[in-house]
């Protein structure tokens, strides 16, 4: 083959046009303003004045935008969970059976008043044997100190209602959702209504820290050790956690918990994101992490989260 023409180069050396003498030239000083940053400034001025950001999912069934938060525990009420629960056929039966468990184990056959009145003072003589008055004091203290403590951690809360993320496939309709005024588990939040006032369609731009591709975790762990995408497991990791919490998820956050074989590939990751010796160690233990288990692991954590979505046009 010949050698390769260089049009592409010469053209691009060319001498740039002179502009015609009736268009004035624009300088630095009256170029026209970027409205594109001037308007991502406004929008990050917005989230910051409230502390809500918005946030972009990707699942299986698609990608929404959220709103999460982050509050004081003792600021916030939980989602109430009843009605979602009760839609579970599979939840409810679970229920049924450890309610049948709780009242066998409570029932008790008294033959003899007399004999129960017994037996009920020396439990309670031996509980107070036991028990010094001292010791009963350091317990309630310590427990009272530990409740302080859980009040003051800052947890998750998500654009959420009865227990159901609520997903928007559009800016616009998650805009026109906030505006409603319609119930949701944000409205407890004391930022709400000035959210509500001065939202925009143009403001729900997502940072990258807050997109999260859930739906490429499972594909991305059955392609094996070599291609596991450090990033993409982390993120994953850090939402389903919020996710499990706000959403109240037991099972999902049962794995995901410290000890856990998902946990510890997230350790494992994040040793090597940060090098050295640490990221060597940690390139070594995910050797060990079975790529089918964490694959199957994941699987079931999307699939629970994905069945609490509400997705909205």
């Amino acid at each position: 083959m010949g050698s390769p023409k260089h049009t592409e180069v010469s053209v691009a050396r060319q001498s740039p046009q002179r502009p015609d003498a009736d268009e004035p030239e624009l300088d630095d000083a009256t170029a026209e303003p970027d409205t594109a940053t001037a308007s991502a400034v406004t929008a990050r001025a917005l989230w910051d004045d409230v502390r809500i950001d918005p946030v972009e999912i990707a699942l299986p069934a698609g990608t929404g935008y959220t709103l999460r938060a982050y509050r004081p525990a003792g600021e916030l009420t939980p989602t109430d969970v009843a009605e979602r629960d009760a839609d579970d056929p599979f939840l409810a039966r679970r229920q049924v059976v450890e309610t049948d468990d709780e009242d066998d184990d409570e029932s008790v056959v008294i033959l003899d008043e007399e004999v129960a009145q017994e037996f009920a003072e020396s439990d309670e003589d031996e509980r107070a044997g036991r028990t010094s008055d001292g010791d009963a004091s350091t317990r309630d203290d310590q427990a009272d100190e530990d409740d302080e403590k859980a009040d003051d951690e800052e947890v998750p809360v998500f654009l959420s209602h009865r227990g159901r993320l609520l997903l928007f496939k559009s800016p616009e309709s998650l805009v026109t959702f906030v505006r409603s005024g319609a119930p949701t588990d944000m409205s407890q939040l004391d930022s709400w209504n000035e959210l509500s006032e001065r939202l925009e369609p143009a403001d729900v731009a997502p940072l990258d820290e807050d997109v999260y591709e859930l739906d490429l975790v499972v594909e991305n762990l059955r392609g094996g050790h070599d291609t596991w995408d450090s990033t993409l497991l982390i993120e994953a990791g850090e939402v389903a956690r919020d996710l499990a919490y706000a959403l109240r998820l037991p099972a999902v956050l049962d794995m995901l918990s410290a000890g856990s074989s998902l946990d510890d590939l997230d350790e494992a990751l994040r040793a090597t994101v940060d090098g050295g010796i640490g990221g060597f160690l940690g390139r070594r233990r995910l050797k060990k992490i079975g790529a089918q288990t964490a694959s199957l692991g994941w699987r079931t954590i999307v699939g629970k989260i994905s069945a609490v979505v509400d997705w909205r046009d």
